[in-house]
């Protein structure tokens, strides 16, 4: 182990496989392990070639079988197929160190980090705002357009340059900054009595952001990511993520909110209003609050 990756989690990629999705590209869900918590952390990745090198390390005793079920395969898998470091329908084939059994990054079949700027998000986990449809948060929002941006090759309507196809979303389990879905319902219900979410936390014995993104820096190492272009509002991340020579973040890339720019899309909610301007006065996030929101019955419901 280097000096530069010392104070990592040790993480191992479990299984990899792909899914068909509802917005048009298949991704390619990793799950993984790792020697810091008991949590299974994700990563959402876009690109068959984008491949991590726990996975695809080769195993004494292991069949092409072996590797196929566990998802270290190169192209796509079809009934009857029996090699997996070989498709020999789209011509490709991974080579591998002799002595190790490392994956060599070949540009034919392998995403090179050294050499492209990658599209990243680094996201935890958030139930109430993914799967409950709270308008508490802007979390689902986040992760939906992260896989949109990633997916396209620029934004209508910002200009944002995508990942056209290639990019990460790496997925944290650590609800509520990190204090567990239980707290995190607890301090709802301490902001329906008038605390803010920073508020919230401290009122409950807790720090206001408990989160630790070392998981997420070290599962992009093992995809063989380098250069970041970090889709986030939150600085912290920024300088958590950094880990010269092996992570550089190369760009920010901005998520403002979508009802920031229009009446019809997005999270329109006193809560979300609230929760967003906690974050900019109270977080140090990188956005700027328009002054005025669309019209001005929304301008003065705000201001109530």
């Amino acid at each position: 182990m280097t000096a530069v990756t010392e104070n990592l989690p040790k993480v191992i990629c479990v299984a990899r496989a792909r899914i068909p999705t509802t917005q048009g590209p298949d991704i390619f869900l990793h799950l993984y392990a790792n020697d810091r918590d008991n949590k299974e952390h994700l990563a959402i990745v876009f690109g068959e070639d984008i491949r991590s090198r726990s996975l695809f390390q080769k195993r004494p005793g292991e069949t092409q079988r072996d590797r196929m079920v566990r998802g270290a395969y190169v192209g796509k898998l079809y009934p009857g197929r029996n090699i997996a470091d070989e498709d020999d329908r789209l011509g490709l084939k991974l080579r591998f160190d002799e002595q190790t059994g490392t994956l060599i990054t070949d540009p034919h079949t392998t995403w090179d980090g050294k050499v492209k700027d990658t599209l990243v998000r680094i996201h935890s986990e958030c139930y109430t705002g993914e799967t409950a449809w709270s308008a508490r948060c802007d979390c689902g929002e986040q992760f939906d357009r992260a896989g949109r941006l990633i997916a396209c090759d620029s934004e209508l309507d910002t200009g944002i340059i995508g990942g056209a196809g290639h990019g990460v979303i790496v997925y944290l389990r650590q609800e509520g900054r990190g204090i567990g879905l239980g707290e995190k319902l607890k301090a709802y219900n301490l902001q329906d009595l008038g605390a803010d979410t920073v508020q919230a936390n401290l009122l409950l014995e807790h720090p206001v952001d408990g989160r630790d993104f070392s998981l997420g820096k070290a599962i992009l190492i093992d995809l063989g990511i380098h250069n970041v272009r970090l889709l986030t509002n939150n600085p912290d991340k920024i300088l958590q993520i950094e880990q010269p020579p092996l992570i550089n973040c190369v760009e920010r890339v901005a998520m403002v909110p979508l009802h920031w720019n229009s009446e019809t899309s997005g999270i329109h909610s006193i809560e979300i209003e609230g929760y967003l301007t906690t974050k900019i006065e109270r977080m140090g996030h990188l956005l700027q609050k328009p002054l005025q929101l669309h019209t001005k019955t929304t301008a003065t419901t705000n201001e109530s």
